[in-house]
């Protein structure tokens, strides 16, 4: 038998002998007064005389962090909600039932602890115990304490064991979530609604993206994990929604980065009677509201070795951008130089000789889509402050409303920060024959084998015949932005449960009956 399987059988012999005691192995529920967080925020003033003087009972429960017995008595640190604090056991003052149950616990238990609460000689705040309970065994033991879980794959695998083990990781989804709240609340102080769109969608649009293929079996039809909720977003605003938001799950059949995970969280907005200009603004006012919410009242991030400040925003349009942050200074171009293929051919070549990274510009090129390549490949990682970028080439934005004077360009903008892109937003197009001749351009380049490109949404078209107002929408990429806001290297490191190869043979169900000494069914 391994020492890992040895410790299971303990863990379950140890169950048994907690069973004999009387204590249910698996109790329904815990009645506690106080959880371990309000019980510090109440009590941490207090000095040990006032508490001697008031003698404050509690009921606590949470999981067993470190055991210390000395032989009558002993220490403990009880866990939850990332809070601990300490339990003092003492034979005389519990029944002998739950001194033998403090003796069978480990690290890992799940336990209630009843008692008054006073302060050590060492001045710690401690909960004196004269009733315990049993709520569940950790049969695996967690990492151990010191060091918590630092093994990367497994703390991506078991997030609940990587939870338990550090509390940076907690705090990480706590930030998420003041991150999320914080953008529901600016968006609501606008006077947006809340709305759901379909994930499952019988034509994929909105992002040129390649998307996941699924089959509903009643109905015998093929549909599409969403790329993006756009299109549904504006039937809204045509049907008179005029501000409308979706705080919703993206599906993309892509490759896995650092910055890419093929489900991921988006905020996704609409404003009717509105434009791109508008929408720029209101960024830069949800940006650092998020900040504020994540920093408690900052607006300076560490990112790495970068201090993003997200109080406010840089602007520059397309060209400016390449002309601005091109990283070879003795070629660096003029903005009039970036309408003609050939200098952007020359651009590329220089860029392939210094980093050798090569750019794949094909023949027939369009300057637009060759400038958008040369972007993403030259300049899109220096951008670390944030950082948005107006005025696209019209070849990259199927959904955009061209500039009325220069139809070459759509009214669109990203925001980029930590060098990568967090939000993506136009003046939306409302032309129900222009957006079907994208569409069907869109359609022929799908056919051409542009696994990415849309494909002709005949519903949207029809829902744009009755008028849809003058609107513009945007996108933020909620697991990039905490990214940026809680110093995580990875989006993985945002993303409770990202997507992993499948374990082959994880080999706990074998395991388990082994310990527990119950038949293993046939395969």
């Amino acid at each position: 038998m391994s020492p890992e399987d040895r410790i299971l059988q303990q863990r379950f012999e140890k169950i048994a002998r907690i069973s004999e005691l009387g204590f249910e192995r698996y109790p329904h529920k815990y009645d506690a007064t106080h959880t371990v967080t309000e019980l510090r925020d109440v009590f941490d003033p207090y000095d040990g005389d006032k508490l001697e003087a008031e003698q404050p009972s509690t009921r606590i429960c949470g999981r067993l962090v470190t055991k210390r017995r000395q032989g009558k008595a002993g220490f403990a640190n009880l866990k939850q909600g990332g809070v601990q604090i300490q339990i003092y056991v003492r034979r005389d003052e519990v029944s002998e039932r739950d001194f033998e149950l403090y003796k069978l616990l480990d690290a890992g238990d799940v336990i209630g602890v009843a008692g008054r609460v006073f302060r050590t000689r060492t001045g710690e705040l401690t909960v004196r115990a004269t009733e315990l309970a049993f709520l569940s065994k950790s049969v695996l033991p967690p990492p151990e304490k010191f060091h918590g879980l630092q093994d990367v794959e497994i703390r991506y695998r078991q997030r609940s064991l990587d939870l338990i083990s550090n509390d940076s990781v907690r705090q990480t989804f706590v930030t998420r979530d003041r991150i999320i709240r914080q953008l529901r609340t600016s968006l609501e102080q606008r006077g947006y609604i809340e709305v759901e769109t379909p994930m499952m969608q019988p034509v994929y649009g909105g992002a040129l993206a390649r998307p996941f293929q699924t089959h509903h079996n009643s109905l015998d039809v093929d549909l599409f994990l969403r790329v993006a909720p756009e299109l549904y977003l504006k039937r809204l605003t045509v049907g008179g929604l005029d501000r409308v938001y979706e705080i919703n799950r993206n599906f993309r059949n892509e490759g896995l980065s650092k910055q890419h995970n093929p489900e991921f969280t988006m905020l996704e907005f609409y404003e009717a009677y509105s434009d791109y200009r508008a929408l720029i603004e209101f960024s830069a006012q949800l940006l650092k509201a998020s900040a504020e919410a994540a920093l408690d009242g900052g607006t300076v991030a560490e990112f790495g070795e970068h201090r993003i400040d997200f109080s406010s925003l840089e602007r520059l349009t397309f060209p400016e951008v390449i002309a601005e942050y091109w990283p070879y200074k003795d070629s660096r171009p003029d903005v009039g130089d970036l309408a003609d293929v050939g200098k952007i051919r020359e651009l590329a070549a220089i860029h392939q000789r210094t980093a050798g990274d090569g750019i794949a510009l094909p023949e027939g090129i369009s300057a637009g889509k060759a400038l958008l390549d040369l972007f993403e490949a030259a300049c899109e990682h220096l951008l670390i402050q944030p950082t948005v970028i107006y005025d696209y080439p019209v070849e990259a934005s199927p959904l955009s409303k061209q500039k009325p004077e220069d139809p070459a360009w759509v009214e669109r903008f990203e925001i980029f920060c930590g060098g990568m892109e967090i939000a993506n937003g136009y003046s939306e197009l409302n032309d129900p024959l222009e957006q079907l001749g994208r569409f069907e351009e869109q359609a022929q380049a799908r056919a051409a084998g542009d696994h990415e490109a849309h494909g002709i949404d005949e519903d949207y078209i029809r829902a744009l015949c009755y008028g849809m107002p003058p609107a513009a929408g945007e996108g933020i990429g909620i697991d990039r932005l905490t990214m940026l806001l809680t110093n995580s290297p990875t989006i993985r490191d945002v993303i409770l449960f990202p997507l992993l190869r499948p374990e082959r043979d994880i080999g706990i169900a074998e395991r388990l009956h082994r310990a527990s000494d119950t038949t293993v069914p046939e395969a």
